[in-house]
């Protein structure tokens, strides 16, 4: 079994399909660096206006979605 799936592997469509996704990496990754400073700064914001441990809990769920919640306000202000 190791053997016949190990040759398909290592074929050049795979080997082609693998740099050109090492190529398209970096051009995505300030995205994630946004998201995270946003993810960090949510997280505090919402952790120090908590008065109790589930509303933290919750804090910290709001800060995960936060760009859901954006993207809301957005389209209900712009009436889409």
């Amino acid at each position: 079994m190791i053997i016949i799936i190990l040759p398909q592997l290592f074929n050049d469509d795979f080997c082609l399909q693998n740099s050109v996704m090492k190529k398209e990496i970096p051009n995505h990754a300030t995205h994630s660096a946004i998201y995270g400073l946003g993810f960090i700064g949510a997280a505090i914001y919402y952790i120090s206006h908590a008065t109790g441990f589930w509303i933290g809990v919750l804090g910290l769920l709001k800060a995960l979605l936060w760009p859901a919640f954006l993207v809301f306000e957005a389209l209900r202000a712009l009436h889409a």
